[in-house]
């Protein structure tokens, strides 16, 4: 029996097969697409819904891409992950990284913005190669998301208290 996650599995492992086909790197994607590279891997992992507007522009950098691809990566993805995940290395060092400096950064938030987080909805993502001082690669990643202030609970602000 078909599950979500089989179907998922199944899925990306056909869009995987078309990128390695093409023999383009995630950033060679991006840039052919206008979009970030880490927008086209959550897309072919199908972590990402395709909007039909971009279509047309990832077929052009993926001409291997079906039409049956095309259109289920157009619907609302199931967004999860394995949490075996974290055992990998690359994955547990950015989850390290984040919690390491997590603390401070929720600090710098709220100094500059108040009390509020960064979404992770209106988000953007990349991640870049740059060659740091001492000449070796560097990795740099960039998140990119808007300030959300969190609201104080007025009661006669509360819509659905209103409709009495």
């Amino acid at each position: 029996m078909d599950t979500p996650s089989s179907n998922k599995a199944s899925s990306v492992a056909a869009l995987q097969a078309v990128k390695q086909k093409s023999g383009k790197t995630y950033g060679q994607i991006a840039q052919e697409a206008g979009l970030t590279n880490v927008y086209v891997a959550q897309l072919l992992r199908r972590q990402a819904q395709l909007k039909p507007e971009t279509a047309s522009s990832l077929r052009a950098a993926l001409p291997d891409l079906s039409e049956e691809l095309l259109h289920e990566m157009m619907q609302p993805p199931m967004r999860s992950y394995d949490p075996n995940i974290i055992q990998d290395p690359t994955v547990y060092r950015l989850h390290e990284a984040v919690m390491h400096f997590g603390e401070s950064i929720k600090d710098i938030i709220n100094e500059d913005f108040g009390d509020g987080i960064m979404s992770a909805i209106d988000f953007y993502c990349a991640v870049d190669k740059i060659k740091g001082v001492d000449g070796k690669d560097r990795v740099v990643m960039t998140f990119d998301g808007k300030y959300l202030p969190y609201t104080e609970q007025i009661s006669e602000h509360m819509v659905s208290r209103l409709r009495k």
